[in-house]
C-alpha cells in the first residue's frame, strides 16, 4: 500500500529527525527539508500529500512562504504550521493564507498524524465546511476568549498584584465583546459609537487601583485573546472579508481602550485631571 508522503520543514536538525522517525512509525513516508530553498525545489518537483513546517526558520516569514508555496502549487495537500505561542501579526498572516491547521509546540506525533489521516480521509469536508463570519465566531466563543484573557492576566505579575475575584476582573469583558461584535456586523466603515460598557470599565479600573499602563496592558492581551479565539477557527472562518474584519477589530479595541481612559479620566478629582492634562 503506497504511504501518503509529508513534507517536514524545519531548521532544528535534532526536532526534523524526531519528527521523522515518529511519523515514519505512524505509517508515513516523510521528506525532510532544513531550509525554504530546499522546501521550495522539493514542492516544484514532488508531490506531497501534506506539509508540516516550523514558523521560524530562523525568521518569521521563512514558514509563511513555504506555506503560501505549497497552496499554489500543490492545493490539495493538507497545510500545518508549527510553532510556540504566535504573536498576534504571526496568528493573523496565517489565518490568511488558511492554513489547515496551526500547533502549538511541544508537538505529539500521534496527534499530527491523526490530524493528517483525518483530513486525507475525508478531503470534501476542507471545501465543503460551512464558513462562519468573524463576528459569527467571536460571538459564539466570547466565554472561551474571556477564559483565555483571563488566563494570560493571571500570568501578569503586574494585573495580577491586584486581588480582584473573578467577576472585578472580568465583568465588563461580555459587554465589550458585544459591542466588537456589533461593530463587525455593521456596514464597512461606519460611524464608530460609543461603548458605554468601556467607559465604565475606566471608571471602575480606578477605582480598583489600575495605572495607565496597566489599563493598555488589559487592551493589549484583549487582542491577543481574541486572535486567539480566530486561530482556534481557522476551518471554519470566512475568508473572504477576514482582512477587513482583523482591520475593524483592531480599530475597535483601540477606540475601546480610548474611552476606557476617558471614563479613568473622568473619574480622577479635578485636580488630578488637570495635572495630567
Amino acid at each position: 500500500m503506497e504511504k501518503n508522503r509529508i513534507l517536514l520543514v524545519d531548521d532544528d536538525v535534532e526536532l526534523r529527525t524526531v519528527c521523522k522517525l515518529g511519523l515514519e512509525h505512524q505509517g508515513f513516508e516523510v521528506v525532510p527539508a532544513a531550509t525554504v530553498n530546499e522546501a521550495l525545489n522539493l514542492i516544484s518537483t514532488q508531490t506531497f500529500d501534506a506539509l508540516l513546517t516550523d514558523l521560524h526558520m530562523p525568521d518569521p516569514a521563512d514558514g509563511f512562504t513555504v506555506v503560501s508555496a505549497m497552496r499554489h502549487i500543490q492545493p490539495k495537500a493538507i497545510t500545518l504550521v508549527n510553532s510556540g505561542y504566535p504573536a498576534i501579526e504571526e496568528a493573523m498572516t496565517t489565518i490568511l493564507l488558511q492554513a489547515d491547521e496551526v500547533l502549538v509546540k511541544p508537538l505529539k506525533m500521534a496527534t499530527i498524524a491523526t490530524i493528517i489521516k483525518e483530513k486525507l480521509s475525508n478531503p470534501s469536508a476542507r471545501s465543503s465546511k460551512v464558513k462562519e463570519s468573524v463576528a459569527g465566531i467571536l460571538d459564539r466563543d466570547a466565554e472561551a476568549t474571556i477564559k483565555h484573557w483571563l488566563s494570560r492576566v493571571e500570568r501578569n505579575e503586574e494585573l495580577a498584584a491586584l486581588p480582584l475575584s473573578f467577576t472585578e476582573r472580568t465583568g465588563h469583558l461580555p459587554r465589550l465583546m458585544r459591542d466588537l461584535v456589533r461593530r463587525l456586523r455593521l456596514p464597512p466603515n461606519s460611524q464608530l459609537f460609543v461603548s458605554d460598557a468601556a467607559q465604565e470599565h475606566g471608571i471602575l479600573r480606578r477605582n480598583q487601583g489600575y495605572t495607565v499602563p496597566m489599563l493598555v496592558e488589559e487592551s493589549r492581551i484583549l487582542q491577543v485573546s481574541i486572535f486567539n479565539t480566530l486561530q482556534n477557527n481557522l476551518g471554519t472562518v470566512d475568508f473572504s472579508t477576514v482582512l477587513l474584519d482583523v482591520m475593524t477589530i483592531a480599530d475597535e479595541v483601540d477606540s475601546q481602550l480610548k474611552q476606557t481612559m476617558l471614563g479613568y479620566m473622568g473619574s480622577l478629582p479635578e485636580e488630578a485631571v488637570s495635572l495630567t492634562s
